[in-house]
């Protein structure tokens, strides 16, 4: 099999922080679908991979003019705080791999994708700004609890994606398409909140992240689901070794991602398949024949085996000759979670701080487009990407167009990927209700700054380990406002340097960002807020299918109360 070229050949230049969409197997090289700033609505996935797939002809029932009729199918490849440094795009992990995976993803991923994901700063958020291609701040995915503040979906919070948001699944049902997620939902636990009343046709995963082990009396363990009930729980009947950190849980998610790609394939059905594991997410785990073979500890392995997994992924699409017909994006929902590293996290090389700030290291995640046939391998883009964008992209691939009664903030990237045409637009930062930077070309303008509190800090939580930038990476909520601190990301990628108030460049990127803030605060309606009320009561004590088990649990007494939120 032919050597695939050295990462080198693929490298973009940081100061553009383009997407990467290189190739993914050394037969179909990836192409490095460069998003100068895939900003996700929380950074765009940890480690997971959304995986669109255009599959073969659709059923005979399939809508004329659709792309389900043509035949394609989607796949979104979405991991949990990786950042654009690790092991997909380098091959610093350990000794060189010999798994096709491996291999191909490093040829595939040799350049980040500069994607500020420009919607949110944590999981939950990001994933609800990916699968509606709107704003947290208008799809009500942010609290409004405290100033400036993360929120995401812990057992104990009563929100979740509201039913009059359109989910990318509900959209592409209308086009014949069969829709399954794999791994961690995160938009809410509740009954109403399950996938399958938001369009997916299947679910193998978990509602929440796989923290714990809990005592199942003052919190009970996550639950994992198959479809409407649930299977198990982790750490129970799905095992996580905290102390040697071995799971099987990536093995478990690759193979329900290959079986629903043959049974849709053998259908002859065009699929959406949202692959959202997240073994980079602490406590970071590894199968087995993974564990101790990197050389960057257990968050090495877990890179590692989740590159093998992609490998595995398309090597299929390939076998089963539907690679054309099937367009893959691989991405994360955050940067790198520094408070977590070296141990349990990445590295976000040098860009400033990590994961819950709104500074480039949380926000830019890899962006990888692998479509052989239609968009070339090797190239990179400078495009300013947000993870909402796959949203309104694979609407299009679909033949299928946006919802025309509401905002939506992605926009359709195929001019980019398939014609290399460079879109203006800006993205737009929030941490919670506050809009904290603008970026708009190659400036970025900060209206507040803040890491997190001084009493946090104090702690031991630090989320910019050994960057601290005068007056930038401040432990107390500063507001810029009315002369916002600006950066050229292009010069300084790591927003060490703000502009001069008094230079004509600043002046002059003053003036436009301005413009571009006015008119987007304007017509800004926020969504009613699904973040701020807590209660003990509807955690994961009894969910569907826990009587079949004999898992179901006793819900202490219901008192609804305001969620607190640190950072």
């Amino acid at each position: 099999m032919a050597q695939t070229p050295p990462l080198s050949t693929m490298a973009l230049p940081y100061p553009s922080g383009p997407a990467l969409v290189p190739p993914l197997s050394r037969k179909a090289k990836p192409t490095l679908v460069t998003q100068a700033a895939l900003t996700p609505p929380l950074p765009l996935f940890s480690v997971a991979l959304p995986l669109l797939s255009f599959g073969r002809q659709g059923p005979p029932h399939t809508p004329k003019g659709t792309a389900a009729r043509l035949g394609l199918s989607l796949a979104w490849l979405c991991s949990r705080s990786l950042d654009c440094h690790d092991g997909l795009f380098h091959s610093d992990q350990g000794p060189a791999a010999t798994a096709a995976g491996t291999e191909c993803s490093r040829t595939l991923g040799c350049r980040c994708s500069a994607a500020p994901q420009h919607c949110a700063t944590a999981h939950g958020r990001s994933r609800a700004a990916l699968l509606t291609g709107r704003l947290p701040i208008r799809n009500g995915f942010y609290t409004t609890n405290a100033h400036a503040r993360n929120a995401y979906t812990p057992q104990e919070i009563m929100g979740g994606i509201p039913n009059s948001e359109h989910l990318l699944p509900e959209l592409l049902k209308k086009a014949g398409y069969t829709n399954k997620i794999v791994g961690k939902w995160h938009l809410g636990h509740r009954p109403q909140f399950h996938p399958l009343k938001h369009g997916f046709d299947e679910w193998f995963g978990s509602p929440n992240c796989h923290f714990g082990p809990y005592d199942n009396k003052v919190k009970p363990n996550i639950p994992v689901y198959r479809d409407w009930e649930m299977v198990g729980r982790f750490y129970e009947e799905f095992p996580i070794n905290l102390k040697t950190g071995e799971a099987n849980l990536t093995q478990l998610y690759l193979q329900e991602a290959l079986d629903f790609i043959r049974t849709q394939h053998a259908r002859q059905s065009p699929f959406f398949l949202y692959w959202a594991i997240d073994a980079t997410h602490a406590p970071v785990y590894a199968s087995k024949q993974f564990l101790g073979t990197s050389l960057r500890g257990r968050y090495g392995d877990a890179v590692r085996e989740i590159d093998d997994s992609v490998g595995k992924i398309l090597s299929l699409l390939q076998n089963l000759g539907i690679s054309k017909n099937t367009f893959v994006f691989f991405t994360s929902d955050n940067g790198a979670a520094l408070i977590s590293a070296p141990k349990e996290g990445g590295s976000n090389g040098p860009f400033l701080c990590g994961k819950q700030t709104t500074f480039e290291g949380g926000m830019r995640e890899p962006a990888i487009a692998w479509w052989p046939g239609h968009i070339a391998a090797g190239q990179v883009s400078h495009q300013l990407g947000s993870i909402m964008d796959l949203f309104t992209t694979s609407l299009s691939l679909a033949g299928l167009k946006p919802p025309s009664d509401r905002v939506i903030d992605g926009l359709d990237l195929l001019p980019t990927m398939l014609q290399g045409h460079i879109i203006d637009r800006p993205i737009f930062y929030y941490r919670g209700n506050t809009l904290m930077a603008v970026t708009l070309g190659q400036y970025k303008a900060h209206l507040w700054t803040w890491t997190n509190s001084w009493e946090e800090f104090r702690q031991g939580i630090d989320f910019c380990p050994g960057q601290n930038v005068s007056g930038v990476t401040t432990h107390t909520q500063e507001e810029h406002t009315e002369l916002p601190l600006i950066f050229h990301l292009g010069r300084d990628p790591g927003e060490r340097f703000p502009l001069r108030f008094t230079s004509n460049e600043y002046q002059d990127a003053l003036s436009r960002t301005t413009q571009v803030i006015q008119q987007h605060q304007k017509s800004l309606v926020p969504g009613q807020p699904q973040l701020n009320v807590c209660n003990q009561a509807v955690m994961n004590w009894a969910p569907p299918g826990c009587e079949k088990l004999g898992k179901c649990l006793t819900p202490p007494e219901s008192v609804p109360e305001k969620c607190f939120w640190a950072h």
